[in-house]
């Protein structure tokens, strides 16, 4: 537990997941400031969200786009894989 200056209290999460893979169990996604879907930090794809919204989705339509990216998900993030890409957005951009 964590407590600011002013006396706020909260909690602080690390995820090690390059030191500490967890990526077999993993079932995170992050929806990204910009209506895009990663299933991973170090995806090099997204699913669009945004578009679909904007084009009158309905709710079914983006459960079925949000599972897709889900079903892409890979069973590691390969950071330790000869031919590894990293993500040409940096976590910060996505909000990682």
């Amino acid at each position: 537990m964590a407590t600011s200056p002013n006396g706020d209290t909260g909690r602080v999460g690390i995820i090690a997941s390059v030191t500490r893979p967890f990526c077999g169990d993993c079932s995170r996604t992050r929806l990204t400031a910009d209506g895009q879907i990663r299933n991973c930090l170090f995806s090099t794809q997204e699913t669009d969200l945004r578009t679909a919204l904007r084009e009158g989705a309905d709710d079914d339509r983006l459960i079925r786009l949000w599972q897709g990216e889900m079903w892409r998900k890979k069973a590691a993030h390969g950071t330790n894989e000869d031919g590894f890409a990293d993500s040409a957005r940096r976590m910060s951009a996505i909000g990682g």
